[in-house]
């Protein structure tokens, strides 16, 4: 029966990224009552999802960059003998099940997967690429916001916005004394969760010694440098390589 399977033989050469979007999340707002334009509840849920994923999932990602309704996740081996349709669907439905008992189980989510071939240069334009996205989404989030506070409509204040560069949206704010440049870091550049060796002390009771042993431990960096820059590349560099 299993020759009667679309696509089932499809199979992905590491690298590759992972990358998870929420589906109609603009209701989950609503029903939640999340504070717009950013809620602190909804980002901690988001990475806890992010944190289950790497560590608990049985997918071992080796890390996960996550903004908004995003997951990007970074696989340098792949599992399931590297069949697509399947590392799509149970990076989903384990995303989905995460975030949904890390928001209190009161609503029902879903995402989308798809699978990005990368190699370890690429992965570095496509992380400062989706952390622009993160950017871009940070400023039509407030000046939206803004707007809608001030009496338009969200289809109006959408319309307004529509094409403007990111210079003008950032000015936009300015001269309502809001200065987009002093919100928290997670909310303009992601959140990145990753796996991280750390020394651990213990114990031998065989030899009667102290010793320091390294552990891999999960990670969680709300505080990430332009990754576009020469601080965010060199940061890259190490993460990619597993440092």
């Amino acid at each position: 029966m299993e020759n009667r399977e679309i696509f089932s033989a499809i199979s992905a050469i590491p690298p590759v990224f992972v990358r998870l979007d929420g589906r109609a999340f603009h209701r989950l707002v609503e029903n939640l009552g999340l504070e717009k334009p950013f809620d602190e509840f909804f980002n901690t849920a988001m990475v806890t999802a992010c944190t289950t994923l790497v560590s608990e999932s049985g997918l071992n990602p080796d890390f996960a960059f996550t903004f908004s309704d995003e997951i990007n996740l970074w696989f340098s081996r792949l599992p399931f003998s590297a069949r697509v349709e399947k590392i799509d669907s149970v990076a989903a439905s384990f995303a989905a099940s995460s975030l949904t008992l890390a928001l209190g189980g009161t609503s029902i989510l879903s995402f989308d997967a798809r699978v990005i071939p990368a190699t370890p240069e690429y992965a570095m334009e496509y992380l400062a690429d989706r952390q622009n996205e993160a950017w871009r989404n940070h400023l039509n989030g407030y000046c939206q916001q803004a707007l809608i506070e001030e009496g338009l409509s969200a289809k109006e204040a959408a319309a307004q916005l529509k094409g403007l560069p990111s210079k003008d949206l950032h000015e936009m704010m300015h001269t309502k004394g809001f200065n987009l440049a002093m919100t928290p870091a997670w909310q303009r550049r992601g959140v990145l969760v990753y796996k991280k060796l750390k020394e651990k002390e213990g114990f031998n009771p065989v030899t009667q010694e102290t010793v320091v042993t390294e552990r891999s431990a999960v990670t969680v960096d709300y505080d990430l440098p332009l990754f576009s820059g020469p601080e965010g590349k060199e940061f890259l560099k190490k993460i990619l390589a597993g440092v």
